[in-house]
């Protein structure tokens, strides 16, 4: 396993990280099985560990936190809010009154007095910056909380919030967790230089790209993932989105072979070679995926094979634009770009 510096926090962290989304009822993952995975994990040289409240409406957090009993210290721990906790309507957001009740929740949740870091889920247009950070800075301050970051947040926001913070003289955020992988390559044209220019630590997500890239999707085949079950539009091959994916797999799966890689191998070793990523954000149902993705830790990537990738899937390119959530809104509602 390689390690690294968590932005300019001094915070060394594995190369890659265990994400919990699937902990729970998302990926029908008993405790027995969560604790199994934060073990061997954690055995494999993992120190940081992400989750979130929303995952599996806190379950998720609820599993990590009885995993990790007994050893938080050795563990990077990190969680986010924002996104929606039930029908109540303040019950989501950036806002201060729901941050404050939701990192409380989540401490309880995970049996812990404070989480390593605390991530925005998601940019809420409806908080200023100001409210925002002010909110976190304070829960930093009450030792809740050691750092702060932001998740999927568009280029300009991520740029704006770093100015809010020093105009009001607040903390910053000191992460960005985006989504990366061979086939969703849109952040490298903007949210990775913007990282950089700013020391964030960056925390790539579905670096798999949804199992797109995990070896069980190729032609000929048919796709019965469990993110194919939940989503099945995006697995639809008639649909040219999916079509090209799948064309672009086909081509990668042919690198990975004459390099005599996996193509978890190969995804991972791609993400985690951008010299703006600090870590890769695995996210396992099953101790099988775990051990596939552990595989990958030492991977490097020759400048041969990131070549034939760049010729495959060019650099920037996002082949599911659509499926982008960094998307500024006025792209998405044509009322916003309209007087």
């Amino acid at each position: 396993m390689q390690y690294r510096t968590l932005g300019r926090t001094g915070v060394q962290v594995s190369s890659l990280a265990l994400g919990a989304m699937n902990f729970g009822a998302i990926g029908r993952t008993t405790q027995d099985e969560a604790t199994a995975i934060v073990d061997a994990a954690l055995e494999g040289g993992i120190n940081l560990i992400d989750t979130a409240d929303w995952y599996s409406d806190g379950e998720s957090e609820e599993m990590v936190g009885k995993a990790i009993a007994g050893r938080r210290d050795d563990i990077v721990l990190a969680t986010k809010a924002n996104m929606p906790m039930g029908e109540e309507r303040n019950h989501q957001g950036s806002s201060r009154r729901w941050l404050v009740t939701a990192l409380d929740d989540s401490l309880r949740r995970l049996g812990v007095d404070h989480v390593d870091l605390y991530q925005i889920h998601r940019w809420d247009p409806n908080a200023s910056d100001e409210e925002t950070l002010s909110a976190l800075t304070d829960l930093q301050r009450a030792g809740k909380i050691r750092y702060f970051g932001s998740s999927t947040f568009p280029a300009y926001r991520i740029v704006q919030a770093q100015w809010a913070a020093r105009e009001y003289h607040l903390s910053r955020y000191v992460t960005e967790q985006p989504s990366y992988s061979i086939l969703q390559r849109g952040i490298e044209s903007h949210v990775l230089p913007v990282a950089e220019e700013y020391g964030l630590g960056v925390l790539v997500w579905s670096p798999l790209a949804s199992g797109w890239l995990s070896g069980a999707i190729r032609e000929g085949r048919e796709i019965t993932t469990s993110r194919s079950v939940l989503l099945p539009e995006r697995f639809d091959t008639a649909i040219p989105a999916n079509r090209a994916r799948l064309d672009a797999v086909e081509q990668l799966a042919k690198v990975a072979d004459e390099a005599g890689l996996t193509m978890i191998q190969l995804a991972l070793g791609f993400v985690t070679a951008h010299p703006a990523v600090t870590s890769a954000l695995t996210g396992p149902r099953t101790l099988d995926h775990l051990h596939s993705q552990l595989a990958a830790a030492d991977t490097v990537l020759s400048a041969d094979v990131l070549d034939a990738i760049d010729a495959i899937v060019a650099p920037g390119t996002d082949l599911a634009a659509h499926e982008k959530y960094d998307t500024p809104p006025a792209l998405l509602d044509p009322s916003l770009r309209r007087r």
